[in-house]
């Protein structure tokens, strides 16, 4: 092989070297962002459902303020 096509090659393989780094870098960022996205998804199913507990069962009807008689 000519030293021309041999360096050719070379430069392939670091090219090649470095977009595999590139592609696991970002697939592993993608991962830790899957993780932190399920985890809030949880965590606001958590206090949607808490919100709804500590809600008053009333109907729709706003109660009235009732204050004792020596207000």
């Amino acid at each position: 092989m000519t030293i021309e096509l041999e360096n050719r090659i070379e430069q392939l393989e670091m090219k090649l070297a470095f977009q595999d780094d590139n592609i696991e870098t970002l697939n592993n960022e993608i991962f830790e962002q899957q993780r932190r996205l399920q985890i809030l998804t949880e965590q606001v199913a958590y206090l949607v459902t808490k919100l709804k507990e500590s809600e008053p069962d009333n109907d729709g009807v706003e109660e009235v303020d009732m204050r004792p008689p020596h207000y």
